[in-house]
């Protein structure tokens, strides 16, 4: 009689959640900062930073002065495969 698999002595680590991209911050991410930089990616290109509610518009500002910043979503259509 072949051996059945049965529980795993080591429990099963959870997928991360969505961290802000602010540095030193752990909190969950909450928006998408989609953008990219013209004079390296094609326009259709995006790049996203996460954040959260208190780094939103820290993080929205600093790409905007550079001109690179495209859109802000919510976290959730960056996960239901919207991309």
């Amino acid at each position: 009689m072949p051996d059945l698999p049965h529980e795993s002595p080591e429990p099963v680590t959870p997928a991360p959640a969505l961290v802000c991209s602010a540095r030193g911050c752990r909190a969950a991410a909450a928006w998408g900062l989609r953008w990219n930089n013209p004079s390296l990616h094609q326009p259709e290109r995006r790049k996203t930073w996460l954040a959260c509610d208190e780094h939103r518009e820290r993080l929205s500002s600093h790409l905007a002065v550079r001109r690179f910043l495209r859109e802000v979503v919510p976290v959730d259509e960056l996960t239901s495969g919207r991309e």
